[in-house]
């Protein structure tokens, strides 16, 4: 199983993996490592990725790209309305009043989401995934830009839960850039050094993101993070609406209102616009047959442009000061300032960062990778598959937060979350209620780019008031999630109840027990309407602080605990025990999102989708290879073609007579049929035409075979020669081996020559009465004979027996005198007893 990080642009999409090595972009089937944000709908066929921006202009209504922007948005969204200006395929309201965009898809009209769509798109980046990695896709991390809000995060869920993909996390595009920065950086400064900060200029083909980002050894905090809708594509816009008014007073034409024709002037000022950031010359502009059979030329310059883009540079300005100041950073606390993005390398960009944060732009980071690199990181931090240093992320809340309740009549509201609040965050808040409550969460007024600040209505049940008719103690949970997701995810109702248990009598110097004191919590319950009290941070630290509250109630009233034990003493013989039971309350919410079961269902068409896809790749293959096959045979069965000579001319003229009727019927009643009836057909023509091939194979690989088979009768009558000769080397071979392979050589040279003499005769439209398989057959049953015999090996020289009797006299008369010395150590020498010394 592997884990990847996708960074889903408005353009195109980078896909990256973490593996043993580190970080790697993945490619798609075209060996690119960006696919285009692009679906298409072609007949029966889903084109995703490369394939549906190659066909963008010729299946223009088809086509669909710049999705992003639609996510999670209403039709009626102002928002929404200026980007349709901009697209130009379909798009219709739905019954729900979200957005629907209508194509032709197996030559029906079909209304699919924006979500629907952005699943495809995942699919094609899981796809190309598995195919690289050969593994599993399962768990992933998605990034969205930081100013997204609840409906498009949760939209972008959804589009992933269609396609299959298991999300980890949604991360900002700020945090995911900063992440792929510090984690490779061995100089941070320790944690109670002072911070790094760092600001990261991310200017994409829709968006500028402009982010601060305190950096400490291990860990990342960021400051403060600031956007606007304003990017690559108006300064395409403000080219083609220059060139558009200029080819309208020069050539009379208005490329504006023929869609295909703006289209290709969009790709073009493109392309010119990439030029003038390496080139500040003037550079031509020129379209062949652009509109009304016209050719157009024009040039510009940067300078030109820059003049034109006014208006985009001034916004880009103000989010850049904004940041200054929202992130409270002096000018000098700046360490550096990093810019990723396509658009980015913009000169007039780099000199306005160089202008209001006095340093110069630098380009440590891959400017195109840099997003789905941090996010791969992240996702390798967080799944259990894969083991990575850790590295602790802090994002924050882009827009603030506030909830509001009805009291009676009396409407209450109070702000849970600041602008760059730390996220993920919960923050437990506690009302006392005597009946179910409805929270309703929302932006503040004005603090986000869109009309629609609703999050969600959360419907808490099950609330009632206690023994006594008072209100009971609600804890609710308001949660930052993970995903930057706010919601309300947890209500708790503390019930407390009283009883009496018999004294015990308090321990004194004698030995005796002290009374257990437990005075009752909070005797008088708030009335409802009183301001809630807030707790935040994480669960446990909310434990702890409800543990600590609970300790300090239980301490009672004033004075010694001598004089509480006589007081209670006093006052009765028994005692009250207050016990407190946690229950959790049932919430419906109401928020952005599909429910659960048009989830399923949209699901369960992406899956028929995906098996169709499937199904019509085969299809067409089949398709294609019927096709392939009629044109190969039939150039190869026609006059002076490779097998023509083996093909009676009569018969060639027949297949070549069905080969054009098969062609015929491919591109008529053929064209749509299903794939088994082309493998019918394909399988007939084998069975046709398979004679003719292997009739020219045989006859082209007779001399062949012919001249190995002589080559080995010839080396075996040399062998038999070398033998006659008394060659040393066959001195061990008896007679009888030699007559054997001898007469398998004769055997052999005459079967050659028969079989040579069969084919003279025989014309090559005839199938050869001798094959290919039978000649070398032939040369492998000599060769076998006669390797047997020549290749056996030499029997081993027998030991002569001279050497054994040698060797047996040399211990014989080795025994002999060492039995002679054992005589001669108990016997006295001869000469002493043979000769005798004379005395006087």
């Amino acid at each position: 199983m592997s884990v990847i990080g996708i960074d889903f642009g408005n353009e195109s999409c980078y896909v990256a993996v973490a593996k043993a090595g580190g970080i790697e972009t993945i490619a798609n089937d075209y060996s690119l490592r960006a696919t285009p944000s692009c679906v298409a709908f072609a007949g029966r066929n889903r084109v995703l990725g490369v394939a549906a921006k190659n066909q963008q202009v010729t299946n223009m209504n088809n086509t669909i790209g710049g999705f992003k922007r639609l996510l999670g948005r209403k039709y009626n969204d102002p928002h929404v309305q200026n980007e349709l200006r901009k697209i130009p395929y379909k798009v219709e309201p739905r019954p729900d009043g979200g957005i629907g965009i209508r194509v032709n898809y197996q030559d029906e009209e079909c209304v699919f989401s924006p979500e629907q769509i952005t699943a495809m798109l995942f699919t094609k980046l899981k796809d190309d995934s598995f195919k690289e990695l050969k593994a599993q896709i399962n768990d992933c991390v998605i990034t969205v830009p930081s100013y997204f809000t609840n409906a498009e995060r949760q939209a972008l869920l959804d589009a992933a839960g269609i396609c299959g993909l298991n999300v980890l996390r949604l991360m900002n595009e700020t945090t995911a850039t900063a992440l792929s920065y510090g984690f490779y950086k061995q100089d941070l400064p320790a944690p109670e050094e002072k911070a790094r900060n760092v600001i990261f200029v991310d200017c994409g083909h829709s968006a500028l993101q402009v982010s601060a980002c305190a950096f400490h050894k291990g860990k990342l905090k960021m400051l403060a993070s600031c956007a606007d809708q304003v990017g690559g594509r108006d300064f395409d816009y403000a080219l083609a609406e220059h060139f558009s008014n200029e080819f309208q007073t020069k050539y009379k034409i208005d490329p504006r209102t023929n869609k295909r024709a703006y289209l290709r002037l969009l790709t073009e000022a493109e392309k010119l616009k990439k030029q003038m950031s390496a080139n500040s010359t003037k550079l031509p502009l020129n379209i062949e047959c652009f509109m009304n059979e016209i050719d157009v030329h024009s040039t510009i310059q940067r300078g030109d442009m820059e003049t034109m883009c006014a208006g985009s540079l001034q916004r880009i300005e103000a989010t850049m000061k904004k940041l200054l100041k929202d992130s409270n950073l002096a000018l000098e606390d700046i360490h550096s300032v990093e810019i990723v993005g396509g658009s980015s390398r913009i000169p007039a960009i780099k000199q306005l960062i160089e202008q209001i944060f006095g340093k110069t732009a630098s380009t440590t980071l891959n400017q195109d990778e840099a997003v789905s690199r941090g996010a791969a990181l992240q996702c390798a931090i967080l799944s259990p598959a894969v083991r990575v240093r850790e590295f602790t992320c802090s994002d924050v809340q882009a827009y603030p937060v506030l909830i509001s309740w009805e009291d009676g009549t009396q409407r209450n509201e109070m702000k849970v979350f600041e602008q760059y609040h730390t996220a993920p965050f919960s923050r437990l808040l506690t009302v006392h209620r005597r009946e179910p409550m409805t929270i309703n969460v929302h932006y503040e007024p004005n603090s986000v780019p869109y009309p629609d600040t609703f999050i969600g209505s959360f419907h808490i049940k099950d609330i009632k008031p206690n023994a006594n008719g008072d209100p009971q103690e609600v804890k609710i949970k308001v949660r930052i999630n993970q995903n930057g997701i706010v919601l309300v995810s947890s209500a708790t109702m503390v019930e407390k109840r009283e009883s009496e248990e018999p004294v015990t009598p308090p321990a004194t110097a004698n030995g005796e027990q002290p009374a257990q004191t437990n005075s009752p919590q909070g005797e008088e319950s708030p009335k409802t309407g009183e301001p809630m009290d807030i707790q935040e941070g994480s669960d446990d630290e909310q434990s702890r602080n409800d543990t600590t509250k609970s300790d300090n109630d239980n301490s009672g009233g004033g004075g010694s605990w001598t004089q509480r034990v006589s007081r209670w003493f006093t006052s009765s013989d028994k005692k009250k025990k207050v016990t407190t039971k946690s229950i959790d309350l049932t919430i419906d919410g109401k928020t952005h999102g599909f429910v659960s079961n048009d989830l399923s269902k949209y699901h369960e068409l992406e899956m028929k989708m995906i098996a169709n896809d499937r199904q019509e790749k085969e299809r067409v293959d089949a398709r294609n290879a019927l096709e392939e096959f009629v044109y190969e045979v039939r150039g190869k069965i026609q006059e002076d073609g490779e097998l023509s000579a083996y093909v009676e001319q009569d018969e060639a003229s027949k297949i070549c007579l069905q080969l054009e009727d098969i062609e015929n019927w491919l591109y008529e009643d053929g064209e749509n049929c299903e794939r088994t009836v082309y493998k019918d057909k394909l399988l007939a023509l084998h069975k046709q035409t398979e004679p003719i091939r292997v009739r020219c194979e045989e006859y082209n690989g007779h001399e062949q075979a012919f001249t190995e088979l002589g080559h080995t009768i010839q080396l075996t009558y040399k062998a038999v020669e070398q033998i006659r000769a008394k060659d040393p080397k066959y001195d061990h071979l008896t007679e009888t081996e030699i007559l054997n392979i001898t007469e398998a050589a004769q055997k052999a040279q005459k079967w050659y020559e028969e079989a040579r003499s069969k084919l003279v005769n025989v014309r090559k439209t005839q199938d050869p009465p001798v094959k290919v398989a039978d000649i070398r057959h032939e040369n492998q049953t000599l060769a076998t004979c006669t390797n047997s015999v020549l290749n056996r090996p030499k029997p081993k020289p027998p030991t002569p027996p001279a050497d054994n009797n040698k060797d047996q006299q040399q211990n014989g008369g080795d025994q002999a005198k060492d039995q002679q010395q054992a005589d001669q150590s108990t016997e006295a020498p001869k000469d002493f007893t043979e000769d005798k010394m004379d005395v006087e």
